[in-house]
């Protein structure tokens, strides 16, 4: 299974290699709610197949009729908008008053449209970051490689896109266990980043999780000098205070966003117990969740997975409306 995005670039590159003409379209933007975030992407084929989504209303199927009919973007790269109207949006699926902005790339198998595809399938498939920036007005397109994930940007005054495909959130796994396989499984759909961290290499050489990094080691060192950030979430699913404790305890001196460790709740009250006695302040253990996940009664290690990535999404959701609130406030404040 692979993430949407990655899928949809994956699709466009098969489709180039056997010569075929498709339409690469991506949210630039959204107004009113919108089941679909910016950066989302759909491929469609000259022949009217569709890989991907846009919106999950009715946008796609009129989005592909009027590329099969050489409305939009027959040979140059457009910016649409659906919902101009309340009457159109209605038509489509849309919230009273929102509409929702596209920009639509024709692709055609030239050499340097198949390299430039290649690299980006290439690249998420080892689970790597790349960026695509594409210049609406010129045609012009550029793919590179980068170590840095930056948000999907798409400038109207300059008519340029701009997006990093690849995993932009980290998951720390500490501790290999039967959870950790399925949590981690799951975090790679989602396009984490997965680290799982254990000094048991046997338990390490157990895992049978592509994608992943393994790293056989206590996990205070291996945190401080690569979960250090707010991109990062961070859990202990040992069950062994001897590998769980130390790694929280480093955890807790991170900008992690989040933090959790699995166990019922008797055995979170003991670890919080040992904690304050390792001079873990009340507010640092307030940032732990534990018991770990959203209570929905799970019990089985798929079922805690479901669980555990449940909540780590709820609060990377959090962040992200906290951060943009934050960003809002301040445009405010300068423009006064």
């Amino acid at each position: 299974m692979k993430a949407a995005n990655h899928q949809v670039i994956g699709q466009t590159h098969e489709w180039l290699q056997s010569g075929r003409k498709c339409w690469l379209s991506t949210v630039v933007a959204t107004y009113g709610s919108s089941p679909r975030p910016e950066g989302s992407m759909m491929v469609c084929s000259e022949e009217g197949h569709v890989v991907g989504s846009l919106s999950g209303g009715c946008v796609e199927e009129d989005l592909v009729e009027k590329l099969k009919n050489g409305v939009l973007a027959e040979s140059h790269p457009q910016f649409f908008r659906y919902g101009e109207s309340d009457e159109e949006a209605e038509q489509l699926g849309l919230p009273c008053g929102g509409h929702l902005d596209i920009v639509i790339e024709p692709l055609k198998n030239d050499e340097r449209t198949l390299q430039d595809f290649g690299l980006l399938s290439t690249r998420l498939q080892q689970r790597k970051l790349i960026e695509r920036v594409l210049h609406v007005s010129t045609a012009e397109r550029h793919i590179q490689e980068t170590d840095d994930f930056v948000p999907f940007f798409y400038d109207y005054d300059s008519r340029v896109l701009r997006q990093v495909h690849g995993p932009s959130h980290q998951l720390f796994i500490i501790g290999a266990s039967m959870v950790t396989q399925y949590v981690a499984e799951l975090a790679i759909l989602l396009e984490y980043q997965v680290t799982i961290c254990d000094p048991r290499q046997d338990m390490l050489d157990e895992l049978d999780v592509g994608g992943v990094e393994k790293i056989c080691a206590f996990p205070d060192d291996v945190i401080r000098d690569r979960a250090n950030d707010a991109q990062t979430a961070i859990v202990a699913l040992t069950h062994d205070p001897r590998i769980d404790d130390m790694g929280l305890l480093e955890a807790f001196d991170t900008d992690a966003y989040y933090i959790g460790a699995m166990g019922s709740s008797r055995t979170s009250a003991k670890r919080r117990e040992r904690l304050l006695a390792l001079d873990v302040s009340e507010a640092s253990l307030a940032r732990l969740h534990a018991p770990i996940g959203v209570p929905i009664g799970s019990k089985t290690p798929p079922e805690i997975a479901i669980s555990i990535l449940a909540e780590i999404i709820a609060e990377r959701a959090k962040l992200a409306k906290n951060t943009d609130s934050s960003q809002a406030e301040q445009a405010l404040a300068a423009s006064i």
